[in-house]
C-alpha cells in the first residue's frame, strides 16, 4: 500500500486526471460530505463483496475514509484480493476538508 496526500490528490484532480476514487465510509458520512467516487463501505470489503471494484484490480485506486484508518484497512484487504495499486488518502476527508474548504 502506498499513500497519497490531500494536496497531491487535489492537484491531480484539478489537472483533469481520471482517478478511481473509492469511499469506504458509512452512508451518513458520505451524505454529509463527499468528493465522488464509488461508494463501497469497509464492511463490504471486509466480507469480500467487491464486484463493483473487480475491473480496477490492475489500475490505480485511491481509497478514502474519514481519517485514513479504515481506508488503510481497505487497501490491505484489497491487496490480498489481488489489487496491485491501492493508495490510501492520508488523513482522509478530515485532512481533505481542512485543506480544501468550500
Amino acid at each position: 500500500m502506498t499513500t497519497i496526500t490531500a494536496e497531491e490528490l487535489k492537484q491531480r484532480l484539478d489537472a483533469g486526471e481520471n482517478i478511481n476514487l473509492v469511499d469506504v465510509r458509512e452512508p451518513d458520512e458520505r451524505a454529509a460530505y463527499n468528493i465522488g467516487g464509488l461508494f463501497v463501505p469497509l464492511g463490504k470489503i471486509q466480507t469480500m463483496q467487491t464486484e463493483e471494484l473487480d475491473d480496477l484490480k490492475d489500475q490505480e485506486v485511491v481509497i478514502y475514509c474519514r481519517s485514513g484508518n479504515r481506508s488503510g484497512q481497505a487497501c490491505l484487504i484489497l491487496e490480498t484480493m489481488g489489487f496491485t495499486n491501492c493508495k490510501n488518502l492520508v488523513g482522509g476527508m478530515n485532512d481533505w476538508q481542512s485543506k480544501n474548504p468550500s
